[in-house]
């Protein structure tokens, strides 16, 4: 049996059907985001992604590993990705209410709370008083 061989225009035209019907199983079957992926503070925890880091320059210069974990470690930036149930629930210390929310921006110590390693990069789970 002689199998046939496609032109460009074919394998082109396949492709193109593939990614259509790729894009309309993504929009018709509701799909986990990476946000529901990670871990979920309980209590008082919050769940920050520090400020990522360029691994290469605008010019084209790749930065040494060694440097990039130096300066993921001295971050002190992140983004607020989720928030525990009882965070600044306590009314004696946090009299005002909540010092930030889900999706803000906030300063942390340089060696706060427990790292985690994912894909593409750290997250870091926090305690709402760090």
């Amino acid at each position: 049996m002689k199998r046939k061989t496609w032109t460009e225009n074919e394998t082109e035209l396949a492709r193109q059907l593939f990614k259509e019907e790729t894009e309309q199983k993504a929009k018709e079957e509701p799909s986990k985001t990476n946000l529901n992926k990670l871990p979920n503070p309980t209590g008082w925890r919050i769940l920050v992604m520090p400020f990522q880091v360029k691994e290469e320059t605008a010019g084209g210069i790749i930065i040494a590993q060694e440097t990039l974990d130096r300066a993921r470690a001295a971050v002190q930036v992140g983004y607020v990705l989720k928030m525990g149930p009882l965070c600044y629930e306590d009314k004696d210390k946090y009299p005002t209410g909540a010092w930030c929310n889900e999706r803000d921006w906030v300063i942390f110590a340089r060696y706060a709370g427990s790292r985690m390693d994912i894909d593409g990069g750290e997250i870091r789970m926090l305690n709402d008083d760090e």
